[in-house]
């Protein structure tokens, strides 16, 4: 028997060690104004379908939650897949990555989508829905793991699970279909109902909803210059015949990796090159180039290897570093913690950068402040500045896509990019990754290499720096004239020796544990890769794992 304690309402309860967590949440849904949808036992996520066991602490978790929207999420896709494999015969779900607010799914296979497959596959998820269909956890042996997903053709899922250290392997099944979903799910249909099938040629968007505001499915958003870029990924990814991470294993376990790291970087180097090109073509028109993306997308080792590609061209931009335009910190404004937020515009003193930037482009001589972060104060320094007629100013911050910003300059005058960690490749066909995970793996390598942080502090401020970005940067990225992936295929493989060691680090009694551990388990797909000689110093991946030839500290 044992004591359990609700963190969120300090009820005390005995249960039995046997009883699953699903039957025990029904007593605290009372406490959540959501749907409780897992639980975390000494800081381990676990589904519903799990028994209680033995434990220190215990929390439910409900849709509120980073972890409890993605528990959905990931249920909602398991049932797309069920309904597929039920409606088509011979005809596969792959899920492409996320856009519009949902997440981009194709049929492949002998299927061509139409429009009334829509609604066939959306009102055959709301039959299973209805038939209240059990989601059951099962513990298979690898070897019987691997067996099955080669009896059903998942090939590169029965890869992959060979590949791991582990020895079993929890899969997820209804009725007589199994599959392998890399994180825990409902225990039942019955609990999906909060969903929304759209077609989007040639595939689907599923959505469902956001914690924000878990109780209605997420506005369809049009994003089709995003749409655009992960065309070009996929295409990226077609081009190195590396489509899941077990082809990935692949070329590693066959000593491949180097041809794939340099072709990575070719494909990266062409299209900074295109980019230069274009604005080489129109720089009669073109004085304002702007740079912004989330956080540990490589806008800094991009801006320098755009600097570079457009003095090949002959052209001589230059640098101006939105951190000198600084209001004194006594007027900066302060976020809903009462913290200074350096991240709004606001912070900025966007009257007098305007003025720089309009007598700049005159051809006037400014003298560019300078700002002392240790005393919060602008300082002069008679820094001077002027620019030629043909020479581009490159800006790069997160304000980049806003025209508030640089609201002063004409539209025709100024070429935005877009630049984020967009993954060319996923787990397998049904289990996509995630950017933000891409992004918080550099992120932390990068805050332990140059600033010597580890992994509880960079996780812990991660919600706060996707909250910024939620507000001053994914509303903006459709303004772009061009979208630039950073991501590398091989990445994870090289990140995962810095970052393993790292999570290993965080201490199993912090909230932020649970995180570590998914991280950790999300990292061993990948095969310990020995080539980083072969990753060139002007690599936007040296940004973070160090050995740059440029400064980005």
């Amino acid at each position: 028997m044992q004591e359990i304690i609700d963190e969120i309402k300090r009820t005390d309860k005995i249960y039995s060690e046997t009883m699953k967590l699903e039957e025990i949440s029904r007593d605290f849904q009372q406490f959540h104004q959501a749907p409780i949808v897992a639980a975390k036992i000494d800081n381990i996520l676990k589904a519903l379908q799990s028994p209680i066991g033995q434990y220190q602490s215990l929390v439910f978790v409900d849709m509120t939650s980073e972890d409890g929207i993605k528990v959905y999420r990931r249920s909602v896709m398991f049932l797309l897949i069920i309904a597929i494999h039920e409606l088509f015969e011979d005809a596969d779900l792959i899920v492409e990555h996320s856009i519009n607010k949902g997440l981009y799914c194709e049929v492949h296979g002998d299927k061509f989508l139409n429009e009334r497959d829509i609604e066939t596959i959306e009102q055959r998820m709301r039959k299973i829905v209805a038939e209240k269909r059990e989601i059951n956890k099962k513990t298979l042996s690898k070897a019987d793991a691997v067996r099955l997903f080669k009896q059903t053709g998942q090939i590169e899922k029965a890869n992959l699970i060979a590949s791991l250290q582990q020895e079993t392997v929890s899969i997820y099944c209804c009725g007589e279909f199994y599959d392998y979903l890399y994180g825990p799910m409902l225990p039942s249909t019955a609990s999906l109902d909060l969903f929304a099938i759209d077609y989007y040629k040639p595939g689907l968007i599923v959505r469902t909803p956001e914690r924000d505001d878990p109780t209605q499915v997420s506005e369809l958003l049009e994003q089709s210059k995003l749409a655009a870029v992960f065309s070009e990924a996929q295409n990226w990814a077609k081009i190195l015949h590396c489509d899941y991470v077990s082809d990935l294993n692949r070329y590693n376990k066959n000593k491949m990796m180097g041809d794939i790291i340099r072709i990575s970087e070719a494909l990266h180097e062409k299209k900074i090159g295109q980019i230069a090109d274009f604005i080489t073509g129109n720089i009669q028109k073109i004085r304002l180039i702007l740079i912004a993306g989330p956080s540990s997308s490589g806008k800094t080792t991009f801006a320098q290897r755009l600097r570079i590609q457009l003095r090949v061209n002959g052209i001589e931009p230059i640098s101006i570093s939105l951190d000198d335009y600084f209001l004194d910190r006594n007027f900066t404004p302060r976020n809903e913690k009462g913290e200074y937020d350096f991240e709004a515009l606001g912070a900025l003193d966007v009257e007098l950068f305007n003025q720089h930037l309009l007598k700049l482009l005159a051809g006037d001589t400014v003298e560019i402040p300078h700002y002392n972060f240790v005393t919060g104060k602008r300082e002069w320094h008679n820094h001077l500045l002027q620019v030629g007629e043909t020479q581009p100013i490159i800006l790069e911050g997160i304000h980049g896509l806003n025209e508030e910003l640089t609201k002063s300059i004409e539209r025709a005058a100024k070429f935005k990019i877009y630049i984020s960690a967009l993954t060319q490749m996923a787990i397998d066909g049904h289990n996509r990754i995630p950017t933000t995970d891409a992004r918080l793996i550099r992120r932390m390598v990068r805050d332990h290499q140059s600033r010597g942080a580890y992994a509880l502090k960079t996780i812990k401020q991660w919600p706060d720096v996707r909250a910024g970005e939620e507000k001053n940067i994914f509303p903006y990225q459709e303004e772009a004239d061009v979208m630039f992936n950073s991501a590398l295929i091989y990445e994870l493989s090289i990140l995962k020796k810095y970052a393993t060691p790292l999570l290993e680090k965080v201490s199993h009694d912090v909230p932020e544990y649970s995180e570590a551990i998914r991280l950790l388990d999300f990292l061993e797909y990948f095969n310990d890769v020995y080539a980083e000689e072969d990753i060139p110093n002007n690599s936007i991946l040296r940004e973070f794992i160090g050995k740059s030839c440029f400064s980005v500290g």
